[in-house]
């Protein structure tokens, strides 16, 4: 029976590997594919169906490009803390045939940074680490988002400034685990994070939001950790990198490192007429509201009722792509 159980297991894999909604990323001979570029780049064009590409543990030293025409595609790695895509690219590193600086060198910016771009809409991404080990060199991004619908769940997002950029489109980040230096979390789309644990490796801000006029919501916190260690003691919740920045925390921990005041202007008193920034029922010892700068609100309960995921994202429901 044990042999038959063995037998049926590797006739089931060859099955998989076969079918093209179907594939296994590997280091070794076990997969379809050594890297996941390669097997990104296999998937149909603009498919009408998902297609699930299985990455085993390993590290992936790539710098993965999702494009526009790839489309359905389910990213889920064996697991999340062993399997890891990685690059250590940052603004003002050198990039072959792009823009150049004032002495005629090649450079990268903080949007060509990026360790893995999603640009395709309705990827999901599963038990993976997105890694960018520039270390404190200034903009270093480790995931650049900007499809519709994505969903990255259970993974870790590791870097120091600029780790996420959540460029446009509707994202939505579960139960994952986010780090970095300054303005961390930042761009322009609506992006819900929801379980997540957000931690900040050094006084610095966590957010910077760079949401249009037009849109209702920006980034929205629901039942998040924002947490460091004793060594970081001041710390802003965000800062609007544009003038319509909007970030919301509700149902959050925050930890002693946020300070009192929670938000800052950017050096531009403007931006105290623009930016719009709230909290609802936070807890802990950064949740204290008497000294919050004027320009930020708390939300009533009706407010609060109000905003559910389906609402943010105009009708759009992550919970029913359970792939």
């Amino acid at each position: 029976m044990k042999y038959l159980l063995l037998f049926f297991l590797f006739i089931t894999q060859i099955a998989r590997a076969k079918d093209p909604k179907y594939i296994v990323v590997a280091k070794d001979s076990t997969g379809d594919f050594h890297t996941i570029q390669e097997a990104v780049n296999a998937v149909r064009d603009f498919s009408y169906f998902p297609c699930k590409i299985f990455i085993r543990k390993g590290i992936y030293r790539e710098k993965l490009v999702i494009p526009t025409w790839k489309t359905g595609i389910i990213l889920e790695g064996e697991s999340r803390d062993s399997t890891i895509i990685t690059n250590a690219d940052f603004s003002g590193g050198l990039i072959p045939g792009e823009k150049k600086d004032m002495f005629g060198k090649d450079k990268f910016s903080t949007f060509t940074s990026y360790t893995v771009l999603i640009a395709g809409d309705d990827i999901t991404a599963i038990n993976l680490t997105f890694e960018n080990t520039a270390g404190n060199v200034g903009q270093a991004v480790a995931l650049h988002v900007e499809g519709d619908r994505c969903i990255i769940r259970n993974c870790r997002l590791l870097g120091n400034q600029d780790t996420l950029y959540a460029n446009k489109g509707r994202q939505y980040f579960q139960n994952c685990y986010i780090e970095g230096t300054t303005d961390f979390i930042f761009g322009a789309a609506t992006a819900i994070f929801e379980g997540c644990t957000i931690y900040s490796k050094k006084n610095s801000f966590v957010t910077a939001a760079s949401t249009t006029k037009n849109q209702e919501y920006g980034l929205v916190f629901m039942h998040c950790k924002l947490t460091t260690d004793t060594a970081v003691t001041k710390v802003y919740l965000g800062r609007p990198w544009r003038p319509y920045a909007a970030t919301l925390f509700m149902y959050c921990t925050l930890g002693a490192h946020i300070l009192p005041e929670g938000w800052y202007y950017w050096e531009k008193e403007k931006n105290e007429e623009t930016a719009r920034y709230a909290e609802y029922k936070n807890t802990g010892p950064g949740a204290a509201i008497d000294k919050r700068v004027a320009w930020s609100h708390q939300l009533t309960d009706k407010d609060a009722k109000s905003i559910t995921i389906t609402k943010v994202f105009k009708g759009w429901d992550p919970s029913k792509q359970n792939y």
